[in-house]
């Protein structure tokens, strides 16, 4: 190891150890909080529940996942990254682990609520640990690493359980899911290097920094980006498994668990529109994706399965494309206090996700698809509004040129 001093340069058997860690990191904490999405029929048959009744199965983990993680990161100050991390992860294994045995759907989506809560000590800490810990040239590679496995978990999660339900129902989906998490816990206990750049009680008033992130002019705006596009993304997902399931396509639930291998299009679209903003201006490339987004939607709402397909592979492109910019910008903007900008920026996104894809089963169950097509166009239709006034927002100044000059923020 090198001197206790000195953070970790990629190429070294410790900043190794530690993007393995931050690797199975993202992928538990996304594959326990989502694979319940592609279950929600299931649990709709079995409970007697309408579709919205359902989806409080991953409403009532992304809402307190999105509140805790105003905390968590406090915390973690005074606590410690690393121990943080390694209980959240256990933790959250073990309440899915649970939930898959409980006999009522009360104590599971109790367990569900816990298993949010214990997860938003690995989102909301996971930067921090990356920054104190990694040499400043390494830390984009290390949290490519996190935000890879966050994808790689979104997705494999879902697939997995989609593929073991269809076999033995999903309770066992469950407690494969569950048992994956511990696992991954562990590995993370074993890899992850003992903090060394972490100093306890560090940070200023929480709500005076959220009250000088809100006096900006982008921040807001971006945060409503947040809620509005996480909105349309997850209903999206929520209930078309419900459609697909049902004629006239009559789908397997395994055939319906494939289609959330589009996430492979999201985590391209990420990077692509990533590298373009950069290059072109966020400012002026924004409205692109929420464009292919609106699209998307349209699309789905078409009979012919193939266009259905190609629809929610648009809305995927569309929303990570988007998401990758806006997170970025948020950076860009929160200058002075760039841990509670991101964090408040999860907040709404998550927040879009609990509330926003509760009331999209409303739509479904009143109005059928239809219905869920009107109600995220109307989401991604404000997200263009909101996305055209932040391109009159005036950039921050480079911090290099103390004069402000035309350069995308």
């Amino acid at each position: 190891m090198p001197p206790a001093d000195t953070p970790l340069r990629r190429g070294t058997p410790a900043y190794r150890r530690l993007t393995g860690a931050m690797l199975f990191a993202g992928f538990s904490t996304f594959s326990l909080l989502y694979a319940v999405q592609p279950l929600l029929p299931l649990f709709a048959t079995d409970f007697a529940l309408s579709a919205e009744g359902a989806s409080l199965a991953v409403s009532l983990a992304t809402g307190p996942l999105a509140i805790g993680i105003l905390f968590a990161g406090i915390l973690s100050d005074r606590v410690g990254r690393r121990p943080l991390m390694v209980c959240a992860m256990f933790l959250a294994g073990a309440l899915t682990l649970a939930a898959a045995l409980v006999p009522g759907w009360p104590m599971l989506l109790t367990l569900r609520l816990l298993t949010g809560v214990a997860l938003a000590g690995v989102p909301a800490v996971a930067m921090a640990y990356v920054a104190e810990e990694v040499d400043v040239a390494s830390v984009g590679a290390a949290m490519g690493l996190y935000i890879a496995g966050s994808a790689l978990g979104g997705m494999g999660g879902r697939l997995v359980a989609s593929l073991v339900a269809d076999v033995a129902g999903w309770r066992w989906a469950l407690g494969s899911v569950g048992l994956a998490g511990v696992v991954m816990a562990e590995a993370f206990r074993r890899l992850a290097p003992p903090s060394r750049g972490f100093v306890a009680g560090r940070g200023g008033s929480p709500l005076a920094g959220a009250a000088a992130l809100f006096r900006d002019a982008a921040l807001p705006l971006l945060y409503a980006e947040a809620f509005l596009l996480m909105g349309v993304f997850v209903t999206i997902y929520n209930y078309a498994g419900f459609r697909l399931l049902a004629p006239p396509y009559g789908l397997s639930q395994a055939a319906v668990g494939l289609v959330f291998l589009l996430y492979v299009l999201g985590s391209a679209s990420s990077a692509l529109f990533g590298s373009f903003a950069g290059r072109v201006g966020r400012r002026r490339i924004f409205w692109l994706p929420v464009v292919l987004l609106i699209g998307g939607i349209l699309a789905t709402g078409a009979a012919p399965l193939w266009l259905v397909i190609a629809g929610i592979a648009f809305v995927t492109i569309g929303f990570f494309g988007a998401h990758s910019i806006a997170s970025a910008w948020v950076g860009r903007r929160a200058l002075g206090n760039r841990g509670q900008g991101a964090a408040l920026y999860l907040f709404f996104y998550y927040l879009g996700s609990s509330v926003l894809g509760s009331a999209g089963g409303v739509a479904w169950t009143r109005a059928g698809w239809p219905g869920v097509t009107a109600f995220c166009l109307a989401l991604a239709g404000l997200a263009l509004i909101v996305g055209a006034m932040l391109a009159r927002v005036a950039p921050l100044p480079l911090p290099d040129r103390p004069v402000p000059r035309p350069a995308e923020p």
